[in-house]
């Protein structure tokens, strides 16, 4: 086991992420391009700068680092530049637990051969000028890494679209035990992070034991003799959201807006040819962009505690009930789930069907963590009309487990919050929390069942949650 990747479940002590601030990308999408750069709106930057992801990183370095922060928090409040969060800069924070994704591309920047390959690689990607290439090549490796993220030159000219989504570094890659599992994105406004992350994964030295457990999803040949008219819709693609490493032989992945059945097969195939898991389920949600991932409709909290959107909890049984309806022409008023779980035995191959979403998890809280507590359910919206889409909207299913019983989420999401109090979960803001921990009131040690409340206006808007937020790159389970 590599001292630096390894993740086994998703509510383990976490112990090591890689994570990106929001950058001056961010404060450069338009109206217009919104949706093409998938942002339902455009954000106010230094809001979701100062007032909303800082706390993220915050939070995160008290449990996983706190030697950086505890007993800073009002020098760096104070400082208005915000001096703490700047990679590069003296006061950075620069932890080798909390992991900024800036870092790592600098610091293969220092690689010469990588370097121009880089250049080159994005330049294509992107149809920058022979010119604008050479100019790159001229930078210091700290503003480079900048351009090669924001897309912005030192002059403040723009040279290529933002890449915004950065933020949302799950969808970058997945540890699966010892292994990762590369991103392979839907969307043309992800291509270039994805590239600068699997340059990240194949040169940078932390993940010099990963060289042969690398996973990428490829096309196959057939591809390329589609017409091309075809072709876009049949890519073999892959989001780190419809990725979760939920117990140690068991891995579950989405087929939904992002991620395609195709690219599905494959994963499934190259993990069971590497023996790296021996269970493999698949959720087929509805392709729309209310879900996008399985993430955004359940996270898992402990062994036995699940967040989940209720309509998409127990469907089967909707549809047992009104069946005679839907033959006489009625519309359901549910969405189908298909669930598949796929078995590696000595003897080939088996399949399990599931009827529905809260089986599957119940079952992997009893036969895959052996846990036999009573399974808790939290709904979005506390289960209650409209709050349950409203809420699921804006990511009351996204959180992210920082340890079993932990988690982060958003202080808009008021009923989910009600649920999870419901449930003998504490629900505490990340500025009360903080404080607590400043004069020793708490501690991330001895915390139990709590749910942190992050504040949430614009980074909601953004459409994606604390789940979203992290690439966990070691658990201890």
């Amino acid at each position: 086991m590599s001292n630096n990747i390894f993740v086994s479940s998703e509510v383990g002590t976490l112990l090591r992420l890689i994570i990106h601030s929001p950058d001056s990308g961010l404060g450069k999408v338009v109206p217009s391009k919104a949706q093409d750069w998938l942002f339902e709106d455009i954000v106010h930057l230094e809001t979701m700068r100062r007032d909303e992801y800082d706390f993220y990183v915050k939070i995160i370095l008290y449990f996983l680092d706190n030697e950086k922060i505890k007993g800073k928090l009002n020098e760096i409040d104070a400082d208005k530049s915000r001096d703490f969060y700047k990679p590069f800069n003296q006061k950075y924070f620069n932890s080798d637990k909390v992991i900024e994704f800036e870092k790592l591309l600098s610091d293969i920047l220092e690689m010469s051969e990588v370097r121009t390959q880089l250049i080159a690689a994005v330049c294509a990607v992107e149809e920058c000028s022979y010119q604008f290439q050479n100019e790159m090549a001229q930078m210091q490796n700290i503003d480079l890494a900048r351009v090669l993220i924001t897309g912005i030159l030192p002059n403040n000219k723009m040279l290529y679209p933002p890449i915004p989504n950065l933020i949302f570094t799950r969808d970058i890659g997945i540890v699966v035990n010892d292994h990762l599992l590369l991103n392979k994105p839907a969307k043309y406004a992800r291509t270039r992070e994805s590239l600068l992350a699997k340059y990240i994964f194949f040169n940078h030295s932390m993940f010099e034991d990963l060289q042969d457990k690398i996973i990428e999803i490829t096309e196959d040949e057939n591809h390329f003799l589609l017409p091309e008219e075809e072709q876009e819709g049949r890519l073999n693609t892959l989001e780190g959201g419809d990725v979760m490493m939920i117990a140690p032989n068991h891995l579950l992945i989405g087929v939904s807006e992002r991620t395609s059945v195709e690219a599905a097969k494959q994963a499934i195939d190259l993990l069971f040819e590497k023996n790296v898991v021996q269970k493999v389920t698949i959720v087929k949600i509805p392709q729309k962009r209310d879900y996008m991932h399985i993430d955004t409709i359940f996270t898992q909290i402990k062994r036995n505690v699940w967040v989940l959107l209720g309509s998409l909890g127990r469907i089967q049984e909707e549809a047992e009930k009104h069946s005679i309806w839907q033959e006489l022409g009625q519309q359901p008023s549910y969405e189908a789930l298909t669930i598949k779980q796929f078995i590696n035995k000595d003897d080939g191959v088996k399949v399990k069907d599931f009827a529905n979403l809260e089986d599957l998890l119940s079952s992997i809280t009893k036969d895959d963590l052996n846990c036999y507590e009573p399974i808790k359910f939290i709904y979005s919206g506390n289960n209650e009309f409209p709050y349950g889409a409203r809420e699921q909207w804006t990511d009351s299913c996204n959180l992210l487990a920082i340890k079993e019983g932990i988690a982060i989420g958003y202080d808009r999401n008021d009923k989910t919050a009600e649920a999870f109090r419901n449930a003998g979960f504490r629900t505490i803001k990340a500025a009360e929390l903080l404080e607590k921990f400043e004069k020793n009131e708490l501690s991330p040690e001895t915390l139990t069942d709590t749910i942190i409340m992050l504040p949430s206006a614009e980074l909601s808007r953004a459409r994606g949650g604390s789940h979203c937020m992290s690439m966990p790159l070691l658990r201890q389970f």
